[in-house]
């Protein structure tokens, strides 16, 4: 059984997520959260394999809060799971560590593979383009593409601390700064 958490302030997508998670086979809901504040308790509680965590939330966006999330070993899979899941997410995605990234309007079948995929080891991460990689590095700092370069190539941080010879630290606390300077701005939605 794969067990999945979902982290939404959506009541209503909390409910439906957890029920067609109920309703697929080899898959069972773990547990929920509406921002957050209410992760930590939860993982700690539940111990999911795969979270499924919405971009938008009150208290936090959810590449910080995925950052933070796969900080912590052992981490779970952490799927984005958003409305504004596009290409402009992707290269932050893989920055912040997600496993993959999820457009809520898609099809159930393709959440289901995803969770799978995920909970296996693999990911669910769309490539990255030419044109995405260019715009990322434009973003950052030169000294930065090498790590960019190995983010996107799921180099454990271990190796690419090792590698450009530097500190852990230093290395979490680059990635930080990538991550802010690549974040993509929510749209607001009218009331």
């Amino acid at each position: 059984m794969i067990r999945v958490a979902v982290v939404d302030d959506h009541h209503a997508v909390r409910l439906g997520l957890q029920a067609a998670i109920r309703s697929e086979p080899g898959l069972v809901p773990a547990g929920t959260a509406t921002s957050g504040a209410g992760v930590a308790p939860m993982l700690y509680r539940t111990q999911p394999d795969v979270i499924l965590l919405d971009y938008h939330l009150p208290d936090i966006d959810g590449l910080t809060l995925c950052r933070r999330i796969k900080s912590e070993p052992p981490a779970p899979a952490v799927i984005l799971y958003s409305a504004f899941a596009d290409a402009t997410l992707t290269v932050p995605a893989f920055v912040a560590g997600a496993d993959g990234i999820l457009h809520k309007g898609g099809p159930a079948r393709e959440l289901f593979e995803g969770i799978r995929r995920v909970a296996r080891g693999g990911d669910a991460m769309p490539p990255v383009s030419p044109p995405l990689f260019e715009a990322a590095g434009q973003a950052l700092d030169p000294d930065d593409l090498p790590i960019l370069r190995m983010l996107l190539d799921r180099t454990p941080a271990v190796e690419i601390a090792s590698t450009l010879r530097m500190g852990t630290a230093e290395l979490r606390d680059r990635v930080d700064h990538m991550l802010l300077r690549l974040k993509v701005p929510v749209p607001s939605v009218a009331p």
